[in-house]
């Protein structure tokens, strides 16, 4: 059974969310040839604070 885990900033809305996983179980499911229902995502949301890219947190930057 494959796992994907998918870690993103939060902001996403539900549809957005909803097509992610549907896509993500379609290529999974495409290019190891599983069985869809055996496909498994899971969303991981940070807040802006809690990620960081070349030292500067990204809530940092919108500022």
């Amino acid at each position: 059974m494959p796992y994907v885990t998918v870690k993103m900033l939060e902001g996403r809305t539900d549809d957005q969310k909803r097509a992610l996983v549907e896509k993500v179980t379609d290529a999974v499911s495409e290019t190891t040839d599983a069985p869809k229902e055996k496909v498994a995502v899971i969303i991981e949301e940070m807040a802006p604070n809690h990620y960081a890219v070349n030292g500067k947190r990204i809530s940092d930057l919108a500022e």
